[in-house]
């Protein structure tokens, strides 16, 4: 979610995690011309991940720095099959004036090669050594996401944009696609809707929600579509909806009444993701499992605990499923709590979870 209210910490100021003398990389996926993912020993994988983890680092860098030895006992105890990031916030490669790869780190400068270093040797440690890694990079240290695979799951083909087609990306690097045996995994850092019209993030935000109803109405396989979201569908998914409603950017109010308030919070917005889930015949998994409000642990991001948003906390970060999929869903959760971010790993988002049974098979016996 943008964080219109919240300073965002500088990249430099934090201090380096100690570094492995390992010098082993993680295991980085290089999409190739047609975007498909080629594994090897295929018969020794499993065909469908089962668990998964969605997070919004808000600098996957930062989190690194300060926050890793935390999240890495998390992903431990979790032991996803796949982790979903989103605001990465680390530059794709490619020179300043050069064309860039989203697929890549940035490492051309001094700079972006330590910080590169970095990044892959705490992937190359700990629970993360057992994945392969995607990335969907911005040009600047903006937006991003990245999926993060066991090497034992297969993977069918791994895209980067909503048209599916070969190694292009979503502007901003907003989207990873993973196509697996019986369904599609999507993983979004959807745009904010912002606060005014003028600034053309409404259209922004309209435009991403057709191409997404258009998405899940011509896939051909169930969705599991998970990551930050930014919107809140119902009343229930926010801690404060009359605040949240009657929230202005400087006593701005857009000319639409269905565009007032919260970005994520407002009418258009929720009355939209309501057309998609119900066009696309997918349902909330949070919501499937959890119908009443949880006023402590029923929200994924929470506003700065100073100020005027302290205890202002909202429901965006999802896992959404086919209809076809949710007698299969075990568990989905959200691993943060309270006003002062227990289990947020320092992000203002906190790491949603889910867990699917395997598919069952008829048996043919008499």
């Amino acid at each position: 979610m943008k964080r219109f209210f919240k300073p965002i910490e500088k990249e430099g100021s934090a201090k380096k995690p100690a570094l492995s003398s390992d010098s082993a990389s993680v295991n980085e996926a290089k999409a190739d011309p047609d975007a498909v993912a080629v594994d090897s020993n295929e018969e020794e994988k499993k065909k469908d991940p089962l668990k998964y983890v969605t997070w919004n680092a808000n600098s996957l860098l930062l989190r690194i720095k300060n926050d890793w030895p935390q999240f890495s006992s998390f992903v431990q105890k979790i032991d996803p099959d796949v982790i979903c990031i989103q605001e990465v916030r680390i530059p794709a490669a490619g020179s300043k004036k050069g064309p860039k790869n989203p697929s890549e780190l940035k490492d051309d400068t001094n700079a972006s090669r330590e910080e590169k270093q970095i990044v892959m040797r705490a992937l190359s440690n700990g629970p993360f050594k057992e994945y392969k890694a995607y990335w969907s990079l911005s040009d600047s240290k903006y937006g991003g996401t990245a999926m993060f695979i066991k090497n034992q799951v297969h993977t069918k083909k791994v895209s980067f944009c909503l048209d599916r087609i070969g190694s292009k990306h979503e502007q901003d690097g907003r989207v990873i696609i993973a196509e697996f045996e019986s369904f599609i995994l999507m993983n979004t850092y959807s745009p904010n809707n912002g606060w005014k019209e003028e600034e053309n993030s409404f259209q922004r935000r309209r435009k991403w929600d057709k191409r997404i109803l258009e998405f899940v109405q011509s896939i051909d396989k169930p969705l599991i579509w998970c990551g930050d979201l930014n919107v809140s569908h119902e009343e229930s998914d926010v801690s404060h909806p009359d605040f949240f409603s009657s929230a202005k950017l400087n006593g701005y109010v857009p000319p639409n009444k269905e565009d007032c308030g919260q970005p994520g919070f407002t009418l258009a917005e929720r009355r939209r993701f309501s057309n998609i889930l119900s066009q696309g015949r997918l349902i909330d998994a949070y919501r499937f499992l959890h119908k009443e409000k949880d006023m402590e642990r029923g929200f994924s991001w929470s506003g700065n605990p100073i100020g005027k948003y302290r205890g202002k906390r909202m429901r965006i970060d999802y896992f959404i499923v086919a209809e076809r999929l949710k007698d299969r869903i075990v568990s989905c959760e959200i691993h943060g709590h309270g006003i002062e971010l227990e289990g947020f790993y320092g992000s203002d988002h906190c790491p949603v979870s889910l867990e699917l049974s395997e598919e069952a098979h008829e048996n043919s016996n008499p």
